[in-house]
């Protein structure tokens, strides 16, 4: 839609072609129906890409204060939260209708819709590039391929994408689910399924720290959840390709220091030793599931006395509260990602997003293999790549850009 927006500003007729009955599905369930759409904290660090300095590029050319200036010509009114964007109706509704309006009463662009794409070619002779619906073809100048990814296929990224991409020649970075749970392998679990904590986790593999995340953790009958598990799981999931698990290392108290840690906690409840339980003394410290999982795995009970019991056990479950171990064994399905990881390498893209393999062929999007944090991030990339895509494919210039609506 933005691509379509920034074409048609540049005095190119549009025709826009989607698979589903109505423009703009994925949108809604972006930010919990709030529509994150942007974040000021703006760098390449906030994305996963193998051809960073290619993404820098285009971030330059169509940053934060592009995205602002772009939906306020829509007559969007965007306000921020601790620098995430979003609309002032917090209504991911107002972005999409935005949008849509702004195409609807542009001349310049046909809309298509119940209209999927399953075949592209470059017609050497007619010197043009032929898309078919079907068996309904259709010959245009340039094409820009947005067709998202293969994360949630229920909105209509279900991956064709991909394969038309492939038609063109080109190469795909593996495609693996990302900001997604993770599913793990420990039975217990089950006895944990519903608390949330502020935890840190840390991504080890072949036994060094690989990334550490900090937020609400989430746990699942199955496994792992929350904004910190879906910041690492892209990782996750390269690391999962090339081994059966992942292991994940879980701190309940990050803000206490890690050094003595549980001699000077014990020191400090020494007046506690005058309880009748394992279960009474350690109360008060974390979540009472937690609490009665870590007494177990620590050889405990709770009900035997603490009087006479075993300091190593004791002091193992200080420990499980600073470093508990899941082993991740696989990420949830793509219908369960926000985005996905991988795509069309960006190295095979022009600094315009013109395929180097088939020329008339913009990209833009999640199919590119460029994927962000939670935060706005994959939202600014969509607007940023669409909005360039849609200009350098018109044979415009961002430098002769200005953000004015359609119906001026």
């Amino acid at each position: 839609m933005t691509a379509a927006i920034a074409a048609a500003g540049q005095g190119a007729g549009v025709t826009l072609f989607e698979g589903n009955e109505r423009l703009g599905k994925k949108i809604l369930s972006t930010g919990n129906g709030k529509c994150n759409l942007g974040n000021m904290d703006m760098s390449i660090e906030k994305y996963g890409t193998k051809n960073p300095e290619l993404l820098q590029t285009y971030l330059e050319r169509f940053g934060t204060n592009e995205t602002i200036e772009f939906f306020r010509s829509l007559g969007l009114l965007v306000k921020q939260k601790n620098g995430y964007l979003y609309p002032v109706s917090e209504q991911a509704s107002s972005v999409l209708d935005a949008l849509r309006f702004e195409i609807d009463r542009n001349p310049g662009i046909c809309v298509k819709t119940g209209c999927r794409i399953d075949r592209i070619e470059r017609d050497k002779k007619r010197n043009c590039i032929r898309v078919w619906s079907g068996k309904e073809a259709f010959c245009f100048d340039r094409v820009i391929l947005a067709c998202g990814g293969k994360a949630a296929p229920g909105t209509g990224s279900d991956g064709s994408g991909y394969k038309l991409a492939q038609m063109l020649g080109h190469g795909l970075v593996p495609v693996v689910p990302a900001l997604v749970q993770l599913k793990c392998r420990e039975d217990w679990l089950k006895s944990i399924a519903g608390v949330r904590a502020d935890a840190e986790i840390t991504l080890i593999k072949n036994g060094r720290k690989e990334t550490v995340e900090r937020g609400e953790l989430q746990l699942t009958d199955y496994g792992i959840s929350g904004i910190p598990v879906f910041q690492i799981s892209r990782k996750v999931g390269y690391i999962l390709r090339e081994q059966s698990e992942a292991e994940i290392r879980i701190d309940f108290l990050p803000d206490f220091v890690r050094e003595g840690f549980a001699e000077n906690l014990m020191r400090a409840r020494i007046p506690l030793e005058a309880c009748n339980t394992v279960e009474e003394y350690f109360t008060g410290m974390l979540n009472k599931k937690l609490m009665t999982l870590f007494i177990k795995l620590a050889g405990l009970k709770p009900t035997e006395p603490v009087i006479g019991t075993d300091v190593k056990k004791i002091v193992r479950v200080y420990e499980l509260c600073r470093e508990l171990k899941v082993h991740v064994y696989a990420g949830n399905s793509f219908e369960n990602a926000q985005v996905c990881a991988g795509g069309i390498p960006l190295c095979e893209l022009t600094d315009k997003l013109e395929s180097k393999m088939a020329p008339g062929v913009f990209f833009a999007g999640e199919m590119l293999d460029a994927d962000g944090r939670c935060g706005g991030y994959n939202l600014q990339w969509a607007w940023c790549t669409g909005y360039l895509a849609g200009v350098y494919a018109a044979d415009g210039e961002m430098e002769n850009v200005t953000f004015k609506s359609g119906k001026n």
